[in-house]
């Protein structure tokens, strides 16, 4: 008999066990509840700081840059500082038919002034023998000797000598720099500005600011034109962020933004101008996006971000809609339904499926439009164990 109540009261307790262990235990879940919050929908996006207005100064003539001694960071006043100065270049080296041509032209040259010089020597002889001809003319004359036509020839030949003598003089003027200039085409390898002040021309700065980098530090024979630094002022900074067209078209001027990601703390910005033509771009993946490039204005004092510079990277947080006081239900409790959504209510320790309708969210919240009321449970992130009508603890 006793044996009989043992069996028994063992395969009572194994069914017992084995009940329990079947019978279906309540799903832990995570749960939030729904209230009145304020919502943003932001366009956010890498981006990179500027100066508005960069000037870029360039050799306003060709010749011999002298090294450039300002370093990136320099302060620059506009009309006093001399950023720059060209100085004449060195003639080039002449090759051997160049030379033989040039020392030619000078033994010419010399030739020419000894050929004037004799010509002047010859002219002065005459003018001399035709002013002693007048001399005499006149001394005659006055004797009544000669007529008066022949003393007014002899005036005329000395006035003519005397002019030839002008011009031979004049001569051998144009044949001595006609000599110097080919003795000039001689000159090779060799400067001829020196270190003279008065043979330099100074490059002023613009304007007021900054060096933002020296293209052409190094000195060198440069063209007219040729970039040789730009300049900048910091305190004129914007941002200038290239955003998705579809993201683009629901901003205006005037939208707020805060910038962060440069490395201090975040900036208070506000969109000022939205380009009204996209650009394609192949993003990192190589996919063609339509951008459309969007510039932001800084606001505050430049205390705040004195050590933001031109070309930083940064991110803009760009506030494209904002409600307040808005039903509003955390994203992670929702789920698609088909073409509508839902989310896992708790009730009474039940989980029970509610069709929703929602309206502008972000990457945390999302407006509820109906379906839900303030103060009710949801589920967050439910798994495949939670259907409706499941037992939930929470």
């Amino acid at each position: 008999m006793i044996r009989r109540l043992a069996a028994l009261f063992l395969a009572v307790a194994a069914f017992a066990a084995l009940t329990w262990a079947l019978w279906p235990k309540p799903v832990a879940v995570e749960t939030a509840r729904i209230g009145q919050q304020s919502i943003e929908v932001l366009v956010e996006e890498e981006g990179k700081s500027r100066i508005r207005d960069i000037y870029t100064v360039s050799a306003p003539i060709g010749g011999e840059l002298k090294r450039i001694e300002l370093e990136a960071g320099a302060k620059v006043v506009a009309g006093e500082t001399v950023v720059a100065a060209i100085r004449p270049a060195a003639p080039p080296l002449l090759d051997a038919r160049a030379r033989k041509l040039a020392e030619s032209a000078i033994k010419a040259a010399s030739a020419s002034v000894e050929l004037a010089f004799a010509q002047l020597k010859q002219a002065e002889a005459q003018a001399d023998f035709m002013q002693g001809e007048l001399d005499r003319a006149r001394d005659l004359l006055h004797k009544g000797t000669i007529a008066q036509r022949a003393y007014d020839k002899a005036a005329l030949d000395a006035a003519v000598a005397q002019a030839e003598v002008a011009r031979a003089r004049a001569n051998l003027t144009v044949q001595r720099q006609q000599l110097d200039s080919a003795q000039a085409a001689l000159i090779e390898g060799i400067g001829i500005g020196g270190e003279d002040a008065n043979c330099c021309v100074n490059v002023k700065a613009p304007v007021s600011g900054e060096v933002l980098r020296v293209v052409t530090q190094s000195a060198q024979v440069v063209q007219a034109g040729t970039p040789l630094i730009e300049l900048g002022n910091s305190d004129d900074l914007e941002i200038v962020v290239d955003l998705l067209s579809r993201d683009a078209v629901g901003l205006a001027p005037g939208a707020q933004a805060a910038i962060d990601g440069w490395g201090g703390p975040a900036i208070a910005a506000t969109v000022s101008q939205i380009d009204p033509a996209a650009v394609t771009k192949v993003s990192a993946l190589g996919i063609e996006e339509q951008r459309v490039t969007t510039i932001l204005k800084l606001q505050g004092s430049r205390a705040d971000w004195q050590r933001l510079g031109h070309d930083f990277r940064v991110v803009a947080h760009i506030v494209a809609w904002r409600g307040e006081n808005l039903t509003a239900v955390p994203l992670g409790a929702l789920f698609r339904r088909g073409e509508a959504w839902a989310v896992y209510t708790a009730e009474n320790g039940q989980a029970h499926e509610r069709l929703i309708e929602i309206g502008a969210r972000n990457n945390s919240l999302a407006e509820v439009k109906s379906g839900l009321g303030t103060g009710e449970l949801v589920i967050l992130h439910p798994s495949d164990a939670v259907q409706d009508g499941t037992k939930i603890s929470y």
